[in-house]
């Protein structure tokens, strides 16, 4: 068994499990990791952790051995399964939260970059080495890390094929916080925790109006949150969140 998928109350912990192998992804892999999304997608969980077996690796990338010897058709179609992977997970409608203990190269920084959030321990290492190979990422990384880091750091990462530190990452806006700790599916529990008490509505409607955000110019972005906004007004979730604010009590919310 490669992935260990597990519900510990409200949260969905994704557990990759190939210590062996570092974690790395196999294509069979990246199949069983995009079923593991489609069922969380359609669980009553209210935030998924993803994270890796032993202690060495989040996931150390693509599994080099099965890249070689590959017609041009089964390279394209094995690009198009991870980023298809990615891509799932990043429109997942609950918060993800990727923790980095150890190494995340390759697709496995991909995987991490389509999470909503990145938390690291001190020891992570990160980076996308694919330029070292003759290759260049092909599971989002091109797409995705200048979006978070800017243009001119993304190229300094990825054409240099350089690990980045934890400290760097963080400094850089690649994990939103360091934090210590031996396990890193607790640690993304403690940190998920602070998303799940309030309205999957509202929720999804904020990370919808702020992914719009960073491909339209700034007046059709204010739009896309006027007319998002006005949907949240109206949902069961923002009377009760409104009348238990004017009644000093904690609201209930039901997700619509």
């Amino acid at each position: 068994m490669s992935i260990n998928l597990r519900y510990e109350g409200q949260i969905a912990v994704l557990q990759i499990d190939r210590p062996q192998a570092l974690n790395a992804l196999s294509f069979a892999l990246l199949e069983k990791i995009g079923e593991a999304i489609a069922e969380v997608g359609n669980s009553a969980a209210r935030a998924l952790v993803v994270v890796g077996s032993g202690d060495k690796a989040f996931c150390a990338g693509a599994d080099i051995t099965e890249l070689q010897d590959r017609s041009l058709l089964e390279q394209k179609r094995g690009a198009e399964l991870g980023q298809a992977v990615m891509a799932s997970l990043d429109r997942l409608p609950i918060p993800s939260i990727a923790v980095i203990h150890g190494y995340a190269f390759g697709g496995g920084l991909e995987l991490a970059l389509a999470c909503t959030f990145r938390l690291a321990t001190p020891r992570a290492k990160m980076g996308l080495p694919e330029i070292k190979l003759g290759l260049i990422p092909g599971y989002g990384g091109t797409q995705r890390l200048p979006r978070l880091v800017g243009e001119a750091r993304a190229l300094d990462i990825i054409l240099s094929g350089r690990t980045v530190d934890a400290a760097e990452a963080e400094r850089i806006g690649l994990v939103n916080r360091i934090v210590d700790g031996a396990d890193p599916a607790a640690i993304g529990r403690d940190y998920a925790r602070q998303f799940t008490g309030y309205s999957l509505c509202a929720s999804l409607f904020a990370r919808e109006a702020v992914q719009r955000a960073l491909a339209v110019p700034l007046a059709d972005g204010l739009r896309i949150e006027s007319d998002l906004s006005t949907l949240a007004y109206q949902t069961a979730d923002a009377r009760e969140g409104m009348q238990a604010f004017v009644e000093k009590r904690p609201p209930i919310f039901k997700d619509h």
